[in-house]
């Protein structure tokens, strides 16, 4: 993970061969597995805009499975799972607004 430009990012590269940098937000766990939450970077071709209105630019979870002695971010199975993390995800970042708003 880089953390070059204020925030940590990572490359990651998709089954087609393509890059993709994510943005890192939080770490939860949820049912003894570990899940990451992202924000995919907007590349400078890409008009922000049209970025906010796109489910490609949305928050992206992704489960660390350990692989062959290694980490790596895999795709959740169910939308049950989807859901129940996102919920995780969602109180984690209020409750840093409300940490953020008692100082």
């Amino acid at each position: 993970m880089s953390n070059d430009y204020g925030g940590t990012f990572i490359t990651l590269t998709d089954e087609n061969g393509e890059e993709i940098v994510l943005e890192y937000l939080d770490t939860v766990e949820y049912e003894g597995k570990i899940y990451m939450a992202f924000f995919p970077t907007i590349d400078e071709e890409t008009d922000p805009e049209e970025a906010e209105e796109s489910e490609e630019y949305g928050l992206i979870i992704m489960r660390v499975e350990h692989v062959d002695g290694e980490d790596e971010l895999v795709t959740l199975d169910s939308e049950e799972e989807a859901e129940a993390v996102y919920n995780l995800f969602m109180e984690s970042a209020f409750e840093d607004d409300e940490d953020l708003e008692g100082e």
